[in-house]
């Protein structure tokens, strides 16, 4: 079974986007490079964008496309309660024919918080999955709790592993990994290298051979995102030849 490629339109990023005219501009490329799927980041939308969610859905679909929606939003507020923003979000994630709406996990603190969430997702029909994010709240621990608690409720929910985010917060990426990959359903791909106290992305190919290591660590069967830096002239080469490298390795 082929193995799915996802590609994040942020990898191009936000200058490019708006240069090229919003994210629709990029599915050409996307397509022509034989991704299978295109993420799809709310933060990247003109308020025209996000009014027209219907024709950019249509135009994914024409692209023979799967869709996936990334909000930059929290699944739980400072106080610990489930945001309220989550029913217009799946919505949103539902117009565009996503298979699933991403969030990043935010302030989780005890499984009763998430008892609201399973009539939400029963009453849009989309699936959730939750990141490990560059802040305090994607660090290990809130992330295995959050895990556990879903277990405990049996809540249709998964993980997004983003590979190079447990840098961000001192975390060991292959730790996490192993404490995590049974409910991971998508891969967020990226390496990273210090930079100013911080870190960079990079593409994987430019970093040494930590990332292939670790995604053999994760489910092979699971959506693979490019979520690394995609640049060049010509997008559709750049973004071919790394669709490539993640479904053969």
């Amino acid at each position: 079974m082929k193995r799915k490629i996802i590609v994040v339109t942020a990898a191009y990023g936000h200058d490019r986007i708006q240069s090229l005219g919003g994210q629709a501009a990029v599915l050409p490329f996307i397509a022509a490079a034989g991704a299978d799927g295109v993420e799809i980041r709310r933060e990247l939308f003109t308020p025209d964008e996000l009014n027209a969610l219907p024709a950019l859905a249509a135009d994914i679909e024409s692209h023979n496309l799967l869709a996936c929606y990334s909000a930059p939003e929290p699944l739980c507020l400072f106080d610990g309660t489930l945001n309220p923003e989550l029913p217009a979000l799946l919505q949103e994630a539902r117009t565009l024919n996503a298979l699933w709406l991403k969030v990043s996990l935010g302030h989780f603190q005890h499984k009763s918080a998430l008892e609201l969430l399973r009539g939400w997702l029963a009453d849009s029909g989309m699936a959730l999955v939750v990141e490990n994010d560059q802040t305090d709240c994607g660090q290990l621990a809130p992330m295995q709790r959050f895990k556990a608690a879903c277990r405990v409720l049996d809540l249709p929910v998964t993980l997004t592993f983003d590979m190079a985010n447990w840098l961000w917060v001192g975390e060991s990426p292959e730790e996490a990994a192993r404490q995590l990959a049974p409910a991971v359903s998508y891969i967020h791909v990226k390496a990273a290298i210090a930079h100013h106290y911080h870190y960079r992305a990079i593409a994987p190919d430019q970093a040494d051979g930590r990332w292939a290591e670790l995604l053999n660590q994760l489910p092979a069967d699971v959506p693979r995102g490019i979520e690394f830096p995609l640049e060049g002239r010509d997008l559709t080469a750049v973004t071919r030849r790394y669709v490539n490298l993640l479904r053969e390795e």
